[in-house]
């Protein structure tokens, strides 16, 4: 099995690639290089550290780490999406609610998922 099957991981990645694009096309330019990078780099993280704790799962507590960290990653994207939000940087609130509720609904995720391999 690879880590490209578990929802979590297909989760981060739909959001990666809109929040990518949502930076690029939603944002002033002068956003692009400010919380626009910042978002699309947190929410990079998100997945990496899901793929990178993939890679060292025979080790719980390592998996754990790395699970973790992309609960701290998700945290910060939804921060900078908020940000933006209410900073009128976005402006599109239909597009606000839907990364919001599919980033709040990936965290609750990851953290089952720990549960998940911690009772293992």
């Amino acid at each position: 099995m690879s880590y490209e099957k578990f929802e979590i991981w297909k989760i981060a990645r739909e959001l990666v690639i809109d929040i990518h694009k949502m930076s690029l096309t939603e944002l002033p330019k002068f956003e692009m290089f400010e919380e626009g990078s910042q978002i699309r780099r947190s929410s990079k993280s998100v997945k990496s550290n899901i793929v990178e704790g993939y890679g060292r799962r025979r080790y719980k507590l390592e998996y754990i780490k790395f699970l973790t960290y992309s609960i701290a990653s998700n945290d910060e994207t939804i921060d900078h999406l908020e940000n933006l939000f209410e900073t009128k940087s976005l402006k599109n609130e239909k597009l606000y609610d839907n990364l919001h509720k599919r980033l709040e609904t990936l965290g609750k995720k990851l953290n089952f998922f720990i549960q998940a391999i911690e009772k293992r």
